[in-house]
């Protein structure tokens, strides 16, 4: 990633409560996902909560990019 998204990044983790929320959850989506990772098997429950988290992490991404765009377009 560029330091110009990178800075804009944390200005934004820093300015905005919206945006810093969903890098909060977004990280919390990477950092069960990479639970999950480890696991030998997943269970069907698992299976269904990886896909809704990478859908949901997914979504988080395009709207931190819609804000960061906002600032910069």
């Amino acid at each position: 990633m560029s330091d110009l998204t990178d800075a804009l990044r944390k200005r934004l983790a820093d300015e905005d409560e919206e945006f810093r929320g969903w890098s909060r959850e977004h990280r919390d989506c990477e950092t069960r996902l990479a639970m999950l990772a480890e696991k030998r098997t997943l269970s069907i429950d698992e299976e269904v909560e990886e896909k809704d988290l990478k859908k949901r992490k997914l979504h988080l991404k395009d709207l931190m990019a819609g804000k960061a765009r906002q600032l910069t377009g």
